[in-house]
Protein backbone atom coordinates (compact mmCIF):
# COMPACT_ATOMS: atom_id res chain seq x y z
CA UNK A 1 0.00 0.00 0.00
CA UNK A 2 0.99 3.77 -0.96
CA UNK A 3 2.42 5.85 1.81
CA UNK A 4 -0.38 7.88 2.20
CA UNK A 5 -3.02 5.25 2.64
CA UNK A 6 -0.48 3.31 5.29
CA UNK A 7 -2.89 4.43 8.90
CA UNK A 8 -0.13 6.06 11.30
CA UNK A 9 1.95 3.31 13.19
CA UNK A 10 0.97 3.65 17.35
CA UNK A 11 1.52 1.85 20.43
CA UNK A 12 -0.36 1.61 23.32
CA UNK A 13 0.76 1.98 26.93
CA UNK A 14 -1.42 0.32 29.25
CA UNK A 15 -3.90 2.71 30.87
CA UNK A 16 -3.31 5.79 27.89
CA UNK A 17 -6.91 5.43 26.67
CA UNK A 18 -8.68 5.06 30.08
CA UNK A 19 -6.71 5.11 33.44
CA UNK A 20 -6.16 2.13 35.35
CA UNK A 21 -8.75 1.95 38.09
CA UNK A 22 -7.18 2.64 41.89
CA UNK A 23 -9.42 0.10 43.52
CA UNK A 24 -7.21 -2.33 45.00
CA UNK A 25 -9.90 -5.58 45.91
CA UNK A 26 -9.26 -8.44 46.87
CA UNK A 27 -10.32 -11.99 45.52
CA UNK A 28 -13.52 -10.94 44.90
CA UNK A 29 -15.97 -13.99 45.77
CA UNK A 30 -18.82 -14.70 42.86
CA UNK A 31 -20.67 -17.16 41.51
CA UNK A 32 -18.55 -19.74 39.28
CA UNK A 33 -19.58 -23.53 38.69
CA UNK A 34 -22.21 -24.42 36.61
CA UNK A 35 -24.67 -25.03 40.09
CA UNK A 36 -25.44 -21.40 40.56
CA UNK A 37 -27.46 -20.82 37.64
CA UNK A 38 -30.67 -22.10 36.75
CA UNK A 39 -29.82 -21.73 32.97
CA UNK A 40 -31.88 -23.76 30.89
CA UNK A 41 -32.27 -21.74 27.15
CA UNK A 42 -30.19 -22.87 24.48
CA UNK A 43 -27.48 -25.71 23.83
CA UNK A 44 -25.04 -27.23 21.65
CA UNK A 45 -24.13 -26.31 18.26
CA UNK A 46 -21.44 -26.55 15.15
CA UNK A 47 -17.67 -26.00 15.77
CA UNK A 48 -16.25 -22.95 14.35
CA UNK A 49 -12.81 -22.24 13.00
CA UNK A 50 -10.55 -19.70 14.38
CA UNK A 51 -7.51 -18.46 13.09
CA UNK A 52 -4.68 -17.69 15.59
CA UNK A 53 -4.06 -13.99 15.36
CA UNK A 54 -1.19 -12.06 14.55
CA UNK A 55 0.42 -9.53 17.19
CA UNK A 56 -1.10 -6.03 16.34
CA UNK A 57 1.71 -3.93 15.17
CA UNK A 58 -0.21 -0.89 13.45
CA UNK A 59 1.93 -1.90 10.48
CA UNK A 60 -1.58 -3.32 8.43
CA UNK A 61 0.44 -4.28 4.52
CA UNK A 62 -1.18 -6.63 3.49
CA UNK A 63 0.55 -9.00 0.32
CA UNK A 64 -1.30 -9.97 -2.73
CA UNK A 65 1.39 -12.57 -4.51
CA UNK A 66 2.77 -13.68 -1.20
CA UNK A 67 2.12 -17.03 0.78
CA UNK A 68 -0.99 -17.25 2.25
CA UNK A 69 -2.50 -18.33 5.37
CA UNK A 70 -3.00 -22.39 6.02
CA UNK A 71 -6.86 -22.53 6.96
CA UNK A 72 -9.07 -25.27 6.63
CA UNK A 73 -12.14 -23.94 5.63
CA UNK A 74 -10.57 -21.32 2.71
CA UNK A 75 -7.87 -22.11 0.10
CA UNK A 76 -5.17 -20.21 -0.83
CA UNK A 77 -7.39 -18.46 -3.82
CA UNK A 78 -9.64 -17.40 -1.51
CA UNK A 79 -7.52 -16.18 0.90
CA UNK A 80 -5.56 -14.11 -1.90
CA UNK A 81 -8.79 -12.43 -3.08
CA UNK A 82 -9.60 -11.58 0.91
CA UNK A 83 -6.34 -10.09 0.66
CA UNK A 84 -7.70 -8.42 -2.75
CA UNK A 85 -10.47 -6.95 -0.83
CA UNK A 86 -8.33 -5.31 2.38
CA UNK A 87 -5.55 -3.76 -0.35
CA UNK A 88 -8.20 -1.61 -2.30
CA UNK A 89 -9.96 -0.67 1.13
CA UNK A 90 -6.12 0.30 2.03
CA UNK A 91 -5.73 2.52 -0.80
CA UNK A 92 -9.54 3.86 -0.63
CA UNK A 93 -8.34 4.85 2.73
CA UNK A 94 -11.21 2.90 4.68
CA UNK A 95 -10.46 1.89 8.31
CA UNK A 96 -10.23 -1.96 9.22
CA UNK A 97 -13.59 -1.93 10.04
CA UNK A 98 -14.45 -1.74 6.86
CA UNK A 99 -11.95 -4.23 5.53
CA UNK A 100 -13.94 -6.72 8.19
CA UNK A 101 -17.39 -6.16 6.83
CA UNK A 102 -16.21 -6.24 3.28
CA UNK A 103 -14.68 -9.48 3.63
CA UNK A 104 -17.74 -11.01 5.70
CA UNK A 105 -19.95 -9.74 2.82
CA UNK A 106 -17.82 -11.67 0.07
CA UNK A 107 -17.63 -15.01 2.32
CA UNK A 108 -21.36 -15.22 2.41
CA UNK A 109 -21.74 -13.79 -1.13
CA UNK A 110 -19.58 -16.40 -3.22
CA UNK A 111 -17.39 -18.00 -0.38
CA UNK A 112 -14.18 -15.63 -1.49
CA UNK A 113 -14.70 -17.07 -5.11
CA UNK A 114 -15.05 -14.81 -8.18
CA UNK A 115 -17.78 -16.76 -9.75
CA UNK A 116 -19.51 -16.95 -13.60
CA UNK A 117 -23.05 -17.77 -13.95
CA UNK A 118 -24.08 -19.50 -16.55
CA UNK A 119 -27.30 -17.13 -17.54
CA UNK A 120 -24.81 -13.85 -17.57
CA UNK A 121 -23.58 -14.09 -21.12
CA UNK A 122 -19.39 -14.13 -21.45
CA UNK A 123 -18.85 -14.42 -17.72
CA UNK A 124 -17.77 -18.08 -17.93
CA UNK A 125 -14.80 -17.57 -20.40
CA UNK A 126 -13.56 -14.52 -18.14
CA UNK A 127 -11.19 -15.73 -15.42
CA UNK A 128 -13.15 -17.17 -12.71
CA UNK A 129 -13.80 -19.99 -9.84
CA UNK A 130 -16.63 -21.28 -9.94
CA UNK A 131 -20.10 -20.84 -11.29
CA UNK A 132 -23.25 -19.12 -9.33
CA UNK A 133 -26.55 -18.80 -9.94
CA UNK A 134 -28.39 -15.88 -8.41
CA UNK A 135 -30.30 -13.94 -10.86
CA UNK A 136 -27.58 -12.00 -13.15
CA UNK A 137 -25.03 -11.82 -9.97
CA UNK A 138 -21.21 -12.18 -10.82
CA UNK A 139 -18.01 -11.99 -8.93
CA UNK A 140 -17.19 -12.10 -5.48
CA UNK A 141 -19.99 -9.61 -4.05
CA UNK A 142 -22.37 -11.00 -6.54
CA UNK A 143 -23.06 -8.03 -7.97
CA UNK A 144 -26.01 -7.16 -10.77
CA UNK A 145 -25.46 -5.92 -13.90
CA UNK A 146 -26.37 -1.94 -12.44
CA UNK A 147 -23.19 -2.10 -10.46
CA UNK A 148 -21.20 -2.28 -13.71
CA UNK A 149 -20.41 -4.82 -17.07
CA UNK A 150 -19.92 -8.31 -16.55
CA UNK A 151 -15.93 -7.89 -17.12
CA UNK A 152 -15.79 -5.00 -14.16
CA UNK A 153 -17.75 -6.91 -11.60
CA UNK A 154 -15.72 -10.06 -12.24
CA UNK A 155 -12.51 -8.31 -11.70
CA UNK A 156 -11.78 -8.12 -7.83
CA UNK A 157 -10.45 -4.90 -7.49
CA UNK A 158 -13.13 -2.99 -9.35
CA UNK A 159 -15.88 -5.37 -6.90
CA UNK A 160 -14.37 -4.30 -3.82
CA UNK A 161 -13.98 -1.04 -4.83
CA UNK A 162 -17.59 -0.38 -5.80
CA UNK A 163 -18.71 -2.20 -2.52
CA UNK A 164 -16.74 0.21 -0.59
CA UNK A 165 -17.70 3.48 -2.79
CA UNK A 166 -21.03 2.14 -1.51
CA UNK A 167 -20.22 1.28 2.07
CA UNK A 168 -19.22 4.78 2.47
CA UNK A 169 -22.30 6.20 1.40
CA UNK A 170 -24.17 4.12 4.92
CA UNK A 171 -24.65 6.99 7.20
CA UNK A 172 -22.59 5.78 10.60
CA UNK A 173 -21.62 2.73 8.97
CA UNK A 174 -18.68 2.34 10.84
CA UNK A 175 -20.81 2.05 14.52
CA UNK A 176 -23.60 -0.26 12.68
CA UNK A 177 -23.98 -3.90 13.50
CA UNK A 178 -21.69 -5.64 10.61
CA UNK A 179 -24.79 -7.24 9.06
CA UNK A 180 -27.10 -3.50 8.93
CA UNK A 181 -23.89 -2.10 7.08
CA UNK A 182 -23.48 -5.32 5.10
CA UNK A 183 -27.00 -5.36 4.16
CA UNK A 184 -27.34 -1.62 3.38
CA UNK A 185 -25.00 -2.20 0.58
CA UNK A 186 -25.67 -6.01 -1.05
CA UNK A 187 -29.65 -5.01 0.17
CA UNK A 188 -30.18 -8.89 0.30
CA UNK A 189 -32.92 -11.91 0.37
CA UNK A 190 -31.48 -12.67 3.61
CA UNK A 191 -30.26 -9.49 5.47
CA UNK A 192 -29.17 -11.20 8.84
CA UNK A 193 -26.81 -13.91 6.81
CA UNK A 194 -23.52 -12.06 7.16
CA UNK A 195 -23.44 -11.87 10.93
CA UNK A 196 -22.23 -15.26 11.79
CA UNK A 197 -18.96 -14.71 9.49
CA UNK A 198 -18.06 -11.53 11.34
CA UNK A 199 -15.38 -14.01 13.56
CA UNK A 200 -13.47 -15.33 11.03
CA UNK A 201 -14.03 -12.83 8.63
CA UNK A 202 -12.03 -10.54 11.49
CA UNK A 203 -9.77 -13.27 12.06
CA UNK A 204 -8.24 -13.52 8.24
CA UNK A 205 -8.23 -9.53 8.37
CA UNK A 206 -5.68 -10.10 11.41
CA UNK A 207 -4.06 -12.85 9.77
CA UNK A 208 -3.18 -11.03 6.36
CA UNK A 209 -2.71 -7.26 7.59
CA UNK A 210 -1.29 -7.58 10.99
CA UNK A 211 -3.26 -7.68 13.74
CA UNK A 212 -5.60 -4.92 11.69
CA UNK A 213 -9.12 -6.17 13.39
CA UNK A 214 -7.77 -5.31 16.92
CA UNK A 215 -7.50 -2.06 16.39
CA UNK A 216 -9.88 1.18 16.75
CA UNK A 217 -9.58 4.45 15.42
CA UNK A 218 -8.09 7.32 17.28
CA UNK A 219 -7.17 10.70 15.30
CA UNK A 220 -5.31 10.27 12.32
CA UNK A 221 -4.07 6.49 13.02
CA UNK A 222 -5.05 3.61 14.57
CA UNK A 223 -4.59 2.23 17.93
CA UNK A 224 -3.82 -1.91 18.85
CA UNK A 225 -5.62 -3.60 21.83
CA UNK A 226 -7.22 -0.21 22.89
CA UNK A 227 -10.82 -1.11 22.83
CA UNK A 228 -13.02 -0.19 25.70
CA UNK A 229 -14.53 3.33 27.38
CA UNK A 230 -16.87 3.31 24.08
CA UNK A 231 -14.42 2.31 21.53
CA UNK A 232 -15.13 0.02 19.21
CA UNK A 233 -12.59 -2.35 17.74
CA UNK A 234 -12.77 -3.89 13.89
CA UNK A 235 -13.71 -6.95 15.29
CA UNK A 236 -16.93 -5.20 16.45
CA UNK A 237 -15.80 -6.09 20.33
CA UNK A 238 -15.42 -3.38 23.35
CA UNK A 239 -14.62 -4.28 26.97
CA UNK A 240 -17.45 -4.74 28.87
CA UNK A 241 -15.55 -1.99 31.76
CA UNK A 242 -12.23 -0.01 32.42
CA UNK A 243 -9.97 -1.98 34.69
CA UNK A 244 -8.38 -5.15 36.27
CA UNK A 245 -8.97 -8.65 36.54
CA UNK A 246 -8.28 -9.60 40.43
CA UNK A 247 -9.72 -13.25 39.74
CA UNK A 248 -9.17 -15.13 36.13
CA UNK A 249 -10.70 -18.25 34.53
CA UNK A 250 -10.58 -21.04 36.75
CA UNK A 251 -7.73 -21.04 38.60
CA UNK A 252 -5.97 -23.50 40.13
CA UNK A 253 -7.78 -22.18 43.88
CA UNK A 254 -10.96 -21.70 41.93
CA UNK A 255 -11.10 -24.42 39.60
CA UNK A 256 -14.93 -23.74 39.28
CA UNK A 257 -14.59 -20.05 38.19
CA UNK A 258 -15.86 -19.60 34.48
CA UNK A 259 -15.05 -16.25 34.22
CA UNK A 260 -12.71 -12.65 35.21
CA UNK A 261 -13.21 -10.66 37.96
CA UNK A 262 -12.99 -6.76 36.90
CA UNK A 263 -12.01 -4.19 39.05
CA UNK A 264 -14.54 -1.38 39.82
CA UNK A 265 -16.13 0.96 41.49
CA UNK A 266 -20.02 0.70 42.63
CA UNK A 267 -22.03 2.48 39.69
CA UNK A 268 -19.55 1.64 36.57
CA UNK A 269 -21.21 1.43 33.81
CA UNK A 270 -21.46 -1.54 31.49
CA UNK A 271 -21.02 -1.66 27.99
CA UNK A 272 -22.14 -4.91 26.11
CA UNK A 273 -19.12 -6.44 24.61
CA UNK A 274 -20.34 -6.50 21.29
CA UNK A 275 -23.85 -6.30 19.10
CA UNK A 276 -26.14 -8.84 19.53
CA UNK A 277 -29.67 -9.89 20.99
CA UNK A 278 -30.30 -10.30 24.78
CA UNK A 279 -30.84 -13.74 26.12
CA UNK A 280 -31.76 -12.81 29.89
CA UNK A 281 -31.87 -9.89 31.81
CA UNK A 282 -33.54 -11.12 35.50
CA UNK A 283 -32.10 -11.86 38.61
CA UNK A 284 -30.36 -15.28 39.21
CA UNK A 285 -31.92 -17.27 42.56
CA UNK A 286 -29.46 -17.95 45.49
CA UNK A 287 -28.71 -20.35 47.28
CA UNK A 288 -31.84 -20.89 48.78
CA UNK A 289 -33.78 -20.32 45.69
CA UNK A 290 -34.93 -16.52 46.50
CA UNK A 291 -34.83 -13.59 44.32
CA UNK A 292 -33.10 -11.46 46.52
CA UNK A 293 -30.73 -9.21 44.49
CA UNK A 294 -31.68 -5.87 45.40
CA UNK A 295 -28.80 -6.10 48.41
CA UNK A 296 -25.68 -6.65 48.64
CA UNK A 297 -24.62 -9.69 48.30
CA UNK A 298 -21.91 -11.98 50.48
CA UNK A 299 -19.83 -14.80 49.84
CA UNK A 300 -21.24 -18.38 49.60
CA UNK A 301 -25.12 -16.43 49.33
CA UNK A 302 -25.12 -18.23 45.83
CA UNK A 303 -26.22 -16.93 42.49
CA UNK A 304 -25.02 -14.17 40.08
CA UNK A 305 -27.50 -11.79 41.43
CA UNK A 306 -28.92 -9.49 38.60
CA UNK A 307 -26.94 -10.37 35.33
CA UNK A 308 -27.45 -10.08 31.49
CA UNK A 309 -26.69 -12.45 29.02
CA UNK A 310 -26.21 -11.92 25.22
CA UNK A 311 -25.70 -13.40 22.40
CA UNK A 312 -23.34 -12.50 19.59
CA UNK A 313 -22.56 -13.53 16.15
CA UNK A 314 -20.84 -16.63 15.82
CA UNK A 315 -23.03 -18.46 18.65
CA UNK A 316 -20.21 -16.48 21.43
CA UNK A 317 -22.28 -15.61 24.46
CA UNK A 318 -21.20 -13.18 27.37
CA UNK A 319 -22.44 -12.99 30.88
CA UNK A 320 -22.26 -9.79 33.39
CA UNK A 321 -22.83 -10.82 36.41
CA UNK A 322 -23.65 -8.68 39.87
CA UNK A 323 -25.05 -5.95 38.58
CA UNK A 324 -26.43 -2.97 41.09
CA UNK A 325 -29.96 -3.21 39.96
CA UNK A 326 -32.13 -4.47 37.17
CA UNK A 327 -30.78 -4.08 34.07
CA UNK A 328 -31.04 -1.82 31.53
CA UNK A 329 -31.74 -3.91 28.49
CA UNK A 330 -34.80 -6.41 28.39
CA UNK A 331 -34.70 -10.33 27.24
CA UNK A 332 -35.24 -10.16 23.52
CA UNK A 333 -34.07 -6.76 23.09
CA UNK A 334 -31.59 -5.81 20.17
CA UNK A 335 -27.96 -3.96 21.09
CA UNK A 336 -24.84 -2.31 20.10
CA UNK A 337 -21.48 -3.14 20.95
CA UNK A 338 -20.40 -0.32 23.44
CA UNK A 339 -24.28 0.19 24.39
CA UNK A 340 -24.81 0.45 28.15
CA UNK A 341 -26.41 -2.58 29.75
CA UNK A 342 -26.14 -1.53 33.16
CA UNK A 343 -24.13 -0.58 36.01
CA UNK A 344 -21.31 -2.33 38.57
CA UNK A 345 -22.63 -3.51 41.96
CA UNK A 346 -22.58 -6.35 44.60
CA UNK A 347 -25.37 -8.38 44.43
CA UNK A 348 -25.26 -12.05 44.43
CA UNK A 349 -22.64 -14.25 45.53
CA UNK A 350 -20.14 -11.60 45.90
CA UNK A 351 -17.60 -10.05 48.46
CA UNK A 352 -17.60 -6.29 46.98
CA UNK A 353 -18.26 -4.03 43.87
CA UNK A 354 -16.83 -5.79 40.75
CA UNK A 355 -18.45 -7.38 37.10
CA UNK A 356 -18.22 -11.10 36.88
CA UNK A 357 -17.39 -11.55 32.89
CA UNK A 358 -17.77 -14.76 30.97
CA UNK A 359 -17.77 -15.42 27.35
CA UNK A 360 -19.26 -19.07 25.99
CA UNK A 361 -19.26 -20.76 22.51
CA UNK A 362 -21.33 -22.61 20.94
CA UNK A 363 -24.42 -21.10 21.79
CA UNK A 364 -23.45 -22.95 25.30
CA UNK A 365 -24.77 -21.11 28.28
CA UNK A 366 -23.47 -23.74 30.48
CA UNK A 367 -20.12 -23.90 32.01
CA UNK A 368 -19.23 -26.30 29.01
CA UNK A 369 -19.22 -23.61 27.22
CA UNK A 370 -17.32 -21.13 28.95
CA UNK A 371 -13.45 -20.10 28.06
CA UNK A 372 -11.02 -17.66 29.36
CA UNK A 373 -12.45 -14.50 28.49
CA UNK A 374 -8.80 -12.81 29.19
CA UNK A 375 -7.44 -14.92 25.91
CA UNK A 376 -10.68 -14.31 23.99
CA UNK A 377 -11.29 -10.65 24.45
CA UNK A 378 -7.22 -9.83 23.97
CA UNK A 379 -7.82 -11.75 20.27
CA UNK A 380 -10.45 -9.12 19.68
CA UNK A 381 -8.51 -5.92 20.46
CA UNK A 382 -10.53 -5.38 23.51
CA UNK A 383 -8.25 -6.64 26.33
CA UNK A 384 -9.67 -6.58 29.78
CA UNK A 385 -5.75 -5.64 30.91
CA UNK A 386 -5.02 -8.93 32.65
CA UNK A 387 -1.22 -9.14 34.43
CA UNK A 388 -0.05 -12.68 33.62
Amino acid sequence: MSGEAEPKRRRLRAGAIAGVLTAALALLCCAGGAGAFFLTELGGGDDRLRLANQNCTGDFRVEITGEMPRMSEYGEVQLRNAARIIKVGQELQIPPRGWVIAVATAMQESRLRNLANPTVAGSEQLPNEGVGSDHDSVGLFQQRASWGTVEQRMTPEYAARKFYEKLRGVLNWEQLPLTRAAQAVQISAFPDAYAKHESLASAIVNALAGGAARTVPVMNGHVCDAAEDGLIAASGWTAPIPGDVNSGFRTEKRPAHNGADIAARKGTRIRAASSGRVLVARCDPDRAGKLSCDVDGWPGKGGCGWFVDILHAGKIITRYCHLAHKPQVSAGQTVRAGEIIGVIGSSGNSSGPHLHFEVHTDGDRSSHGAIDPVRFMREQGAPLRSVE
